[in-house]
C-alpha cells in the first residue's frame, strides 16, 4: 500500500468521527477531483456508518461487521465469532487510492479485541491519526487523557479537531474547550473546529467545514 492514510478516532463513542471523516472525504472529492479516495471503517458493530458512507460516497470498505452495537469483542462473542484482525489488515493494505480515510470505532481506548485497543492498532500499523474531541463540559480532561494514551501507546497523533455537537456546545465553546489551554496541556495542535451541522449529509457544507482546518497535517 503506497497511499497516504489517516485514522480518524475520538475520545469516545459519538465524538464525531463519522462527521469528520465525511467532511474530509467531501473536501478531498471536491478539491482533489483528479485523485482517488478510499474509505474504510475499521470494524462496524450495529448499523450506521457503512450505510451512510455508501449513501454519500458510493463505496466503503468494511472488512468485519457485527449485529450488536457494542464493543467488537463483546459483539463477536454474542455471535460465536472471533475478531479476525488479519482480515482487517489485509483489507487495509489492499487499498491503493491516493488517500485512504479510516474511521476507527468508539474512542482511542476502546477495545478492538480482548487484548488490543484502537490505540494499539494505530501504533502497530503506524497510522497518522487525528483525535476528535466533542465540545462539552469535561472535554479538556478527555483531550488530555486521550493524548496521554496516544503518547504512551506510540500513536502518530497529528492533532485535535473540536466538534460542536449542538448549539449549546457552540455557545460554550470558549469555556468548555479553550484552544490555547488544550494545546498547552497536551502539547498537540488543535487543527480546527466542526460547527453544529443541521444536515450532516450536505456534502457542500461538509467540504466547506473541512476547508477551514489546518489540512497540511491531515491530508
Amino acid at each position: 500500500m503506497k497511499s497516504k492514510a489517516l485514522l480518524i478516532t475520538g475520545t469516545d463513542t459519538g465524538s464525531g468521527k463519522t462527521v469528520l471523516t465525511s467532511a474530509l472525504a467531501a473536501y478531498y472529492r471536491t478539491y482533489h477531483s483528479g485523485k482517488s479516495l478510499g474509505l474504510m471503517k475499521l470494524i462496524q458493530t450495529g448499523i450506521g456508518d457503512r450505510e451512510l458512507y455508501q449513501e454519500l460516497f458510493g463505496e466503503v470498505t468494511v472488512p468485519l461487521c457485527f449485529d450488536a452495537p457494542v464493543a467488537p469483542p463483546i459483539a463477536a462473542q454474542k455471535e460465536g465469532r472471533t475478531i479476525e484482525l488479519e482480515k482487517v489488515w489485509q483489507a487495509f493494505t489492499s487499498l491503493n487510492q491516493d488517500l485512504v480515510l479510516v474511521e476507527a470505532l468508539g474512542g482511542l481506548g476502546s477495545p478492538v479485541t480482548k487484548e488490543l485497543t484502537v490505540a494499539d492498532i494505530a501504533a502497530a500499523w503506524r497510522l497518522n491519526t487525528v483525535l476528535v474531541v466533542p465540545v462539552k463540559l469535561g472535554a479538556i480532561a478527555a483531550a488530555v487523557a486521550n493524548v496521554a494514551l496516544a503518547r504512551q501507546s506510540g500513536v502518530k497523533l497529528q492533532g485535535i479537531i473540536l466538534n460542536c455537537v449542538n448549539s449549546d456546545s457552540e455557545q460554550h465553546y470558549q469555556d468548555w474547550t479553550p484552544v490555547a489551554l488544550i494545546q498547552s496541556l497536551t502539547q498537540m495542535p488543535v487543527l480546527g473546529k466542526i460547527p453544529p451541522l443541521p444536515d450532516p449529509t450536505n456534502l457542500e457544507k461538509l467540504a466547506q467545514v473541512a476547508s477551514s482546518f489546518d489540512l497540511e497535517l491531515l491530508i
